[in-house]
């Protein structure tokens, strides 16, 4: 159930290589294995599975990764999930879909093909916004929250003992009156708390005894979970909500980890332009390090440092340290950090080393293109992430972008997470959600072709007062910008952003 799981507890790894952070593998009876990926990886799936064991079932924008997972499952046969790593939603639907072709679902609690880490030895801190009591307000009935973010956003908590997540993993009870974490993170310090703390091993022996309704949100409580419970009440997450809308203190903190971004990413820019020879590997090497020393508690995920047709892998992340940097080719950087109040950043940025082609001008300027008219979008009360992608799509259309295609979603939000939704920028129903004031998500356009190489520019912005406001401020770069291809007004957009 979390985005960035460690590859020895993650068994879609161990069965296929696949190390993106998003799919699901579905093994047949016949031992083969299909492994369902978006857009975001059909290039890296094809490069780290083996075509002979592990068939790659590409998704096409705007589909629905359950709906294709339920068209392969064969007529009148058993289907096995494991409990603990699928949420009751899933569930619901997989049982909905698959009663129209007699399959039947049996509960798999045996996962052979990964090890669970213990949590007893991981800490947690408080940050410095204490909001808990105006929080806690907002949740009027006896409630179960089971989602990790929302638990550290509610309590005001983060651990950053794992890498690429500040969350806290546990359970939140709220019933008559009385608020309890379990959890086996332990405190990292001496703290007043509002609610009690438990182990995870409480919540079941107490769960158990409860016979009061208990309200829970099926889409992010597990099914395994939901069984414990003996009379669940459905009801969408309160918290989703309300940590969707940023508070004036996490807009600064958003403000100040940019500020730090801005600066690790710009020494790594000048890094890279005054060194020979680089590698992938030496260049995020450099990039961790650079992070640290501007106060960075941990990295928000994976960095990605991608040379050439490396980076028309959306989401590539093998950092190779055979893959070198040499005059005339393009290193794409997609990169971000939590500071001390735990909210994730995110930024990309495209460089050339030395004299660039004109294709690698054309590309990086359509893209550019594409993020100015976004960034520049007027926003209405009624508008969507959904109308601001379309926006995107529309700039590439009247463009002539030879083969290079625009594979993903325009942008997400973050906040502890470093996806989260709402809001959602993309083709997918999740997108069509109004943006509100202080709404925080990226516009991260980007052209891809794995012959040559991809672009995509990154910025995370935040809705002010119904414009959209950028919290980067990281240049631009001037060499790989043809000129000719912007409009006056793009050109008089650009002067916001540094350009060197």
């Amino acid at each position: 159930m979390d985005e960035y799981t460690p590859l020895d507890e993650n068994s879609r790894y161990t069965l296929t290589k696949f190390s993106g952070s998003t799919g699901d593998a579905l093994v047949c009876p016949d031992g083969k294995i299909m492994l369902f990926v978006d857009g975001r990886y059909h290039e890296q799936a094809d490069l780290e599975t083996d075509s002979k064991k592990i068939t790659v079932i590409k998704l096409k924008s705007g589909q629905s990764q359950l709906e294709v997972i339920c068209s392969k499952i064969r007529k009148n046969s058993v289907l096995k999930i494991n409990p603990q790593k699928n949420s009751q939603a899933r569930l619901e639907f997989l049982k909905k879909k698959l009663k129209e072709k007699d399959v039947s679902i049996e509960f798999w609690n045996e996962d052979n093909f990964s090890k669970c880490a213990s949590r007893s030895d991981r800490k947690f801190v408080k940050i410095s916004s204490d909001n808990f009591e105006q929080k806690i307000k907002k949740i009027r009935q006896n409630t179960l929250i089971t989602n990790p973010e929302e638990i550290s956003y509610l309590c005001d908590i983060r651990s950053f003992d794992k890498d690429y997540t500040a969350k806290v993993e546990g359970k939140f009870l709220v019933l008559n009156g009385n608020y309890t974490l379990f959890t086996d993170y332990k405190p990292d310090g001496k703290y007043s708390f509002k609610f009690s703390l438990k182990s995870e091993e409480d919540f079941y022996r107490i769960v158990s005894g409860i016979k009061d309704k208990i309200c829970i949100d099926k889409n992010s409580i597990t099914a395994y979970d939901y069984m414990m419970l003996k009379a669940p009440v459905h009801k969408s997450s309160v918290i989703k909500k309300m940590k969707s809308v940023k508070t004036k203190d996490e807009i600064n903190h958003f403000k100040y980890a940019f500020f730090c971004t801005d600066k690790a990413l710009t020494d790594t820019r000048n890094y890279i332009m005054n060194n020979k020879n680089l590698s992938e590997y030496d260049i995020e090497k450099y990039l961790r390090q650079a992070f640290f020393k501007y106060e960075a508690k941990s990295l928000s995920f994976k960095s990605i440092v991608a040379i050439n047709e490396n980076s028309a892998q959306a989401h590539y992340s093998k950092s190779s340290k055979d893959k070198i940097l040499k005059e005339g080719d393009l290193v794409l950087i997609d990169c971000g950090a939590y500071y001390s109040d735990g909210l994730a950043t995110d930024i990309t940025r495209v460089f050339v080393k030395g004299k660039p082609s004109e294709l690698q001008r054309e590309i990086y300027t359509l893209v550019l293109k594409a993020f100015l008219n976004c960034y520049n979008y007027k926003i209405k009360t009624e508008t969507t992430g959904f109308e601001i992608d379309n926006l995107a799509r529309r700039v590439f259309k009247k463009c002539e972008t030879k083969d290079f295609t625009f594979s993903h979603g325009l942008g997400h939000g973050l906040g502890i997470s470093v996806h989260e939704a709402p809001p959602n920028l993309s083709k997918n129903q999740i997108a069509k959600v109004k943006l509100k004031n202080n709404m925080c998500f990226t516009i991260e356009p980007g052209l891809y072709d794995p012959k040559y190489f991809g672009v995509r520019l990154e910025n995370t912005c935040y809705l002010n007062r119904g414009k959209i406001k950028s919290f980067t401020n990281m240049c631009f770069e001037k060499v790989l910008i043809n000129y000719n291809l912007l409009s006056d007004k793009e050109k008089s957009w650009l002067k916001e952003f540094e350009v060197l």
